[in-house]
């Protein structure tokens, strides 16, 4: 990937970023406003699609966030595919650092929760709810800083992200499932093998594939085990290169004609179907509650301080070493940028907590969104102040750091 392409590429997700901002501000007013019961009227509108005695009987809701949200772990496997098979990721050099990170941001701020609500047993199942990051959000935010920004910083954070959700993926498949059907899940496993002998045999043509993905994806919903992880198994299978022209690659193009579509309209639908908070009746308690009090110092505490204590360790023990140009302030504002949950924790809170059960003691999206904008705004102010400034920009030859420009190295 040239630097033009990869320079559109954040452009683009910077414009998703500011979508989920406009969506879930939408979803405020409106279930703040008179228009309120509309709002709950259109989350709850019942879709039913049957086929024969085998039905999928949902609100609207609930098809945005186990059907439209499949796709978006769908573009997630093809990313992650192609990012281990040969893109940054298959470099082990450029590894450790943001794997450490990764790890650091699911452990610390785990911990925080805990700390806050440990010992409650209806409070912890959202033990998992500040330990994602939204990409989309966060790129949205470096964006914002333009050119001044190395593009060894936009890589730690992309792949720290890709690493964040390999984790949220299996917190999802491990810790979120409810009691499993053994004959769904069976037809579901039975996709695999179909799926395998396609991606052997070299079909690059898609329909016989997403026919056995959706088969699979209808047989996971009703297994117990959460359908969004269709999308991910599907996308493994899907081959990265046809054998006969390896000019033409599958994945490749599937995430150029998908990514607009999450980008676009999956993740923003989604921020707007479940970021309405109702504040009337919302006392002082609800907002003080261990649950959103504990989402919030996850994202905006525990993600910075988990991934720089790891990744500081990482470079202590020479297993891991900075990206070029980069320094631990631009890190450490990089960081922070990590604690915008945003979507992924909204996620993640619609499995640890049915909606209508929990919001007349708590609502946990007051500390997700809570603890998301304060990621963003701390993150950007700490990123422009410590990121070298326009007039600070010279030339010279012999290194490059920004798109388009060229300047000195900064200091470790």
């Amino acid at each position: 990937m040239n630097m033009n392409k990869l320079v559109a590429l954040f452009k683009h997700d910077a414009a998703g970023g500011v979508l989920l901002i406009i969506a879930a501000a939408l979803a405020l007013i409106i279930v703040n406003s008179p228009l309120e019961g509309l709002y709950a009227t259109l989350k709850s509108v019942p879709v039913v699609v049957s086929v024969g005695d085998f039905e999928i009987a949902k609100p609207i809701l609930l098809w945005v966030n186990d059907g439209l949200m499949a796709v978006f772990f769908f573009l997630v496997g093809l990313e992650l595919k192609r990012e281990m098979l040969e893109g940054e990721l298959s470099k082990p050099e450029n590894i450790a650092l943001p794997a450490l990170g990764a790890i650091g941001g699911i452990v610390v701020p785990v911990g925080i929760y805990w700390l806050f609500n440990f010992g409650n047993e209806h409070n912890i199942v959202g033990w998992a709810i500040p330990a994602a990051t939204d990409i989309a959000f966060a790129l949205g935010v470096l964006m914002l800083l333009g050119n001044r920004v190395p593009i060894g910083l936009k890589v730690f954070l992309v792949s720290l992200a890709i690493f964040d959700d390999v984790g949220a993926i299996i917190i999802i498949a491990l810790f979120y499932t409810s009691n499993l059907t053994a004959t769904m899940l069976a037809v579901a496993l039975s996709c695999i093998p179909f799926l395998w002998l396609l991606n052997r045999k070299n079909v690059v043509y898609l329909p016989p594939y997403f026919f056995l993905g959706l088969i699979m994806w209808a047989a996971v919903l009703k297994s117990g085990v959460h359908a969004t992880l269709a999308g991910v198994a599907l996308a493994f299978f899907i081959p990265l290169r046809d054998k006969n022209d390896p000019s033409h690659s599958p994945v490749r193009n599937l995430e150029h004609e998908l990514h607009g579509l999450v980008a676009y309209i999956t993740l923003p639908l989604f921020a707007f179907m479940n970021a309405g908070i109702p504040f009337k009746g919302m006392t002082i308690d609800s907002l003080l509650h261990p649950v959103p009090i504990g989402i919030a110092l996850g994202l905006f505490i525990g993600k910075p301080l988990g991934i720089m204590v790891f990744c500081y360790l990482g470079k202590l023990l020479g297993i891991a070493k900075l990206p070029n140009h980069v320094n631990y302030w631009q890190l450490f504002g990089a960081s922070i940028l990590c604690g915008i949950g945003f979507t992924m924790s909204l996620f993640v809170g619609t499995l640890a907590f049915e909606e209508g059960t929990t919001l007349s003691l708590f609502d946990e999206r007051i500390g997700i969104l809570s603890g998301s904008f304060l990621a963003a705004i701390v993150g950007y102010l700490v990123l422009n102040k410590v990121l070298p400034k326009e007039e600070d920009f010279e030339d010279d030859p012999d290194v490059e750091v920004f798109p388009h420009r060229k300047t000195k190295p900064v200091a470790h």
